[in-house]
């Protein structure tokens, strides 16, 4: 069981990974064996969040601050990589954005934006970094792990409009990425947190104890529940879970 859990040895890329979610996994991966790269597009940020995360003692984190939002930025991020490693084991597409407005004033800049960082963005990185997660060892998959949200999959109050849509495409994305990709030996899965006390989700972070309320678990989302799930679909243990999406929201889904 241990090896199954195991990330030894394994090169990770976690975007977004300089806080929330991403921070989360990126720890846990850290701490199953794995050498973690993140990026985040605030620099500083991103080099003191790879800092603390090397000092833990689990494994070696390394900075490598990137703008996802735009092709340039997705290749530039791309071509440092290459220069450090010559393959990639795992693939955390976390990085993404919300917007917030009511349905007549909602914006267009809230639409574009939020699309492309949480649909066009991760495909593209995808794409370009198809090469290298094809070049992992032939001992083990490569993974592509997409982080998606129960906003997805149910309607979550709030008018939220353009983040509703694009976690509801990476979810079908996924499907269909995890066809595409599992001939080169790359499996493809998506996780929909629920409540996790995040800067994006300001309400549980402000709030936990009324969120808990509705939450049938009766208690919010931690860090270890979102870096347990990511562990299981980046190792071993995970490799027969192709094209799926994992909730982990203490059944808020499902109750819904």
């Amino acid at each position: 069981m241990a090896r199954l859990f195991s990330l030894h040895g394994r090169v990770a890329l976690v975007t977004g990974g300089s806080r929330g979610i991403g921070r989360m996994i990126a720890e846990g991966f850290l701490a199953q064996g794995a050498k973690v790269y993140i990026c985040a597009r605030k620099a500083a940020q991103c080099d003191r969040a790879a800092a603390e995360l090397t000092a833990i003692g689990h494994g070696e984190c390394v900075s490598l601050p990137a703008d996802l939002s735009t092709l340039a930025g997705i290749d530039d991020l791309v071509t440092r990589l290459r220069e450090r490693e010559p393959h990639l084991d795992i693939l955390v597409n976390n990085a993404g954005a919300a917007w917030g407005a009511p349905f007549e004033r909602f914006p267009e800049s809230g639409w574009d934006k939020v699309m492309t960082l949480n649909v066009k963005s991760p495909f593209y990185l995808t794409q370009r970094l198809t090469p290298m997660l094809a070049a992992a060892t032939a001992d083990h998959l490569a993974k592509v792990v997409n982080v998606a949200s129960i906003d997805g999959l149910v309607i979550i109050p709030g008018e939220t409009y353009s983040y509703h849509a694009s976690k509801a495409a990476m979810v079908h994305l996924t499907r269909q990425l995890a066809l595409r990709l599992v001939r080169d030996r790359i499996v493809v899965s998506s996780i929909a947190p629920g409540a996790f006390a995040t800067e994006m989700n300001r309400e549980v972070r402000d709030a936990p104890d009324e969120v808990s309320r509705r939450v049938p678990l009766g208690r919010i989302g931690v860090a270890e529940d979102m870096a347990a799930a990511a562990i299981y679909l980046a190792s071993a243990a995970g490799d027969y879970v192709v094209g799926s999406t994992i909730t982990v929201d203490g059944g808020v889904a499902i109750a819904r």
